[in-house]
């Protein structure tokens, strides 16, 4: 009797510590089907998930609520017609597809390098907004090409350069983002890559950026 009640013990124990466990990973589930994500940044696999410390708080970097406008004006929802606004969940899927091998989709950091070692996306290249752009006061109100805008798209971006004329006929499929709702980086190049003649449809902004990001509890790399 006492052999069957130790037993019984046990597995009331054992049965509780699997619960236990179970809900610890259900706790810093992405969503209720998604566990994680694995992509390769840098050479290196990385596994995105949600932070499972309950402690966890938003980076300082990234606390910050005054901005001062211009430039970090409040962004519109829509950055341009044609072009989708997308959420976590896309980016996410999007890097799922880069992570399996589609070589069509890029998600694109718009931010400078100094930026980037403070945490990044996984997953993510850096083209940084002012590659793109130039604007030296730092306004980001000046939609000109950038001395090598054209290597970026050739060699980057998959558009072809047929005896002189851009053909976006094989283009990637861009997912661009920077630091919030307030950082006018990555959507002063979408519009100028409109301009050059992108096409809207393989345009995508994730317009909360890194600050979505990290309130969220989603893994960041810093390089």
């Amino acid at each position: 009797m006492k052999f069957v009640k130790a037993l019984m013990l046990t597995a009331l124990v054992s049965g509780v510590a699997f619960s236990s466990q179970l809900l610890a990973a259900d706790g810093n589930q992405i969503t209720p089907g998604l566990q994680s994500v694995e992509v390769t940044h840098s050479g290196e696999k990385v596994i995105i998930t949600r932070a499972s410390d309950k402690g966890a708080k938003i980076p300082g970097t990234f606390a910050k609520v005054s901005r001062h406008c211009p430039p970090f004006c409040i962004q519109p929802a829509t950055v341009a017609a044609g072009v989708e606004t997308v959420g976590e969940l896309e980016v996410l899927g999007y890097l799922k597809r880069i992570g399996d091998g589609d070589r069509k989709v890029l998600v694109i950091d718009s931010r400078t390098p100094d930026w980037i070692i403070r945490g990044t996306i996984p997953g993510s290249v850096n083209i940084p907004w002012n590659k793109i752009n130039v604007d030296l006061q730092g306004t980001f109100e000046v939609a000109a090409e950038a001395e090598g805008v054209h290597d970026i798209l050739v060699n980057q971006l998959g558009v072809q350069d047929v005896k002189g004329n851009l053909d976006f006929r094989n283009a990637k499929t861009l997912v661009m983002f920077c630091n919030g709702s307030w950082c006018p980086q990555s959507s002063t190049n979408i519009k100028t890559l409109i301009k050059l003649g992108y096409p809207t449809y393989k345009l995508k902004w994730y317009r909360g950026g890194m600050q979505d990001w990290v309130s969220l509890g989603l893994t960041t790399v810093n390089k």
